[in-house]
């Protein structure tokens, strides 16, 4: 008589099941929290701090201080981390927090869509494409995002599109503020080469009222799928250390941010504030002179179902209206 086969063992998500004999919901605590929680959240609920949380994440570790000052001379490099959530790897890789796409993302889902527009892949963003050929000023900047696939153990992310945006350095965002609606500069696609990065040439973004200096960014699988904001496989943010804007908050242009800087924090931002933006603070090099390099890893798991995303519908506070006069946005942004 043959042996009868045995069962493959049940998974989810890809995982085993620490108790095979068990129902999924019966796996025990530690499954649990991977399979429902982000890292971030399981740190808050625990009540530990950011120290903890900002140890690992895309085999970076790095501190989140945002008191440190910078002259006008090249700045150190600010420590930067690329993630905190539940879904790793075995090599301890760690998926980039996922952060909604705000009232302004240009991305269909919540009115403008910029990437159905010929001309949106491009490395300047610092000029409007297509109809308009309106200029944002500003000191210039270069973004690199070094793109990572969890689900191949975190090599080089070869072939994904990122979408990145931010505002001007007065505050307001292309395509949704007033007097610059029919601009698009500051909003742009790039897909990543074999060695999984895609860089933006841009300007250094202002402080507005109510959140930490940032940069928006969504990830797609490809190229194409970026007409379709529902396919972005991560969406998330960029924070500035706060030496790099200490330093550029004091040219002109941006005066208006030194009062803003002043007010926030990013232990306080909305955003950033689960962990002081431990995994998503940029590494920065560079001058006022010379122009500012600014570098995040990005680690991403297309195995896990994005958690957040575009706002559509104005879902932030002040009903996702855009900023009035380019300075004062809701503050979820």
């Amino acid at each position: 008589m043959s042996r009868r086969p045995t069962p493959p063992t049940p998974t989810y998500q890809g995982r085993p099941y620490d108790h095979p004999d068990e129902e999924l919901v019966d796996q025990g605590l530690p499954f649990d929290v991977t399979t429902l929680m982000t890292r971030r959240r399981v740190f808050r609920a625990l009540g530990l701090g950011a120290g903890v949380a900002g140890l690992a994440a895309c085999g970076v570790a790095g501190s989140a201080s945002s008191g440190s000052s910078a002259s006008s001379s090249a700045p150190s490099a600010s420590s930067a981390s690329g993630s905190a959530s539940a879904s790793s790897s075995a090599d301890g890789l760690a998926e980039i927090p996922d952060e909604t796409a705000g009232p302004y993302p240009g991305d269909g889902s919540n009115g403008p869509d910029v990437l159905e527009q010929s001309g949106i892949v491009r490395s300047d963003l610092r000029t409007s494409f297509g109809s308009a050929s309106g200029t944002a000023d500003g000191v210039p900047m270069t973004l690199t995002l070094a793109i990572k696939d969890l689900v191949q153990g975190g090599v080089p992310f070869a072939g994904v599109a990122a979408y990145v945006w931010h505002c001007t350095r007065e505050g307001g965002y292309s395509l949704y503020s007033d007097g610059i609606t029919e601009e698009n500069f500051l909003r742009g696609v790039q897909v990543a080469g074999d060695d999984g990065t895609v860089t933006f040439t841009s300007v250094v973004p202002a402080c507005y009222s109510g959140r930490w200096p940032h940069i928006h960014f969504e990830v797609y699988p490809d190229q194409a799928s970026t007409t379709d904001a529902t396919k972005a496989v991560a969406t998330s943010q960029v924070a500035l250390p706060k030496d790099l804007c200490d330093t550029v908050y004091a040219t002109t242009g941006y005066e208006a941010s030194v009062a803003n800087l002043a007010q926030v924090s990013l232990a306080d931002d909305n955003v950033f504030g689960d962990d002081s933006g431990a995994h998503q603070l940029a590494t920065v090099s560079g001058s006022v002179a010379e122009g500012y390099a600014v570098a995040l890893t990005v680690c991403v798991d297309t195995s896990t179902t994005p958690s957040s995303g575009s706002m559509g519908g104005g879902g932030a506070p002040g009903g996702g209206q855009p900023p009035s006069g380019g300075r004062s946005v809701p503050s979820s942004r």
